[in-house]
């Protein structure tokens, strides 16, 4: 596939421009702790984090008190983004390169969507967006292609394959599918790779070096330099 010079470019948020594996692990052991269970060791976080919070709160502390095991992760995940919220090597370069060529940024996100400006504010990033999607601010949320229609409202910008989404996991493919985008997989972790034979991406890459590089041949030359779009209303 010939790479189109992107109008817009899409973001996914954790493991795409963050790390939040911190985060998390704090605020499901501090949950686990409260709800009188045991913490998780590494390896049972990584077998059993995926779900959304009452899919596994509801498996772990059944229907009635699953939302009191929401209140407490949530308070314990908002007060660990500063301590272990971490940036991805060369993400913040990324949003740079792109910000310097006014290209309309944007992300969206599976993360709750106030969860998701709270850490974008933490780190500075929400001076480079436009809009910052999470669940629960679109009518559908992702992968459907109206939280990609929600995150263009307003620019003037449609969903098409001159829309870069950008991302690392088969959700993040699939979303850019379902609403036309091109898709760009960053390699911060590999989706599983029998999923990911059967659903490549327009454009793999090993890291944000790598996509700088790439960005930089897509990005015509006479768009560096220049006043990023105005913000929508939101």
């Amino acid at each position: 596939m010939t790479m189109p010079n992107p109008k817009a470019v899409i973001f996914d948020w954790d493991d795409t421009l963050v790390d939040t594996w911190g985060v998390v692990t704090a605020a499901i052991n501090t949950t686990l702790r409260h709800m009188g269970h045991a913490e998780w060791s590494e390896e049972q976080l990584r077998l059993n984090i995926g779900p959304p919070a009452r899919v596994l709160f509801t498996r772990l502390f059944g229907e009635d008190r699953w939302q009191e095991a929401d209140k407490v992760y949530v308070a314990a995940y908002e007060a660990g983004i500063r301590q272990h919220l971490k940036i991805h090597a060369g993400a913040e370069e990324t949003l740079k390169q792109l910000a310097d060529s006014g290209v309309f940024m944007a992300v969206v996100s599976s993360k709750r969507g106030n969860i998701l400006r709270a850490e974008a504010a933490h780190l500075g990033f929400d001076k480079y967006f436009s809009a910052l999607v999470g669940a629960g601010d679109a009518p559908m949320d992702k992968p459907h292609a109206e939280s990609v229609q929600h995150a263009l409202q307003g620019s003037g910008l449609a969903a098409g394959a001159d829309v870069l989404f950008i991302g690392d996991s088969l959700t993040d493919i699939t979303c850019a599918r379902n609403a036309g985008c091109t898709a760009v997989l960053i390699e911060t972790k590999l989706p599983d790779a029998a999923l990911l034979a059967k659903n490549p991406p327009d454009l793999r890459v090993a890291n944000h070096a790598a996509l700088q590089q790439q960005l930089a041949q897509l990005l015509p030359p006479d768009a560096k330099k220049q006043p990023a779009p105005p913000k929508p209303a939101r």
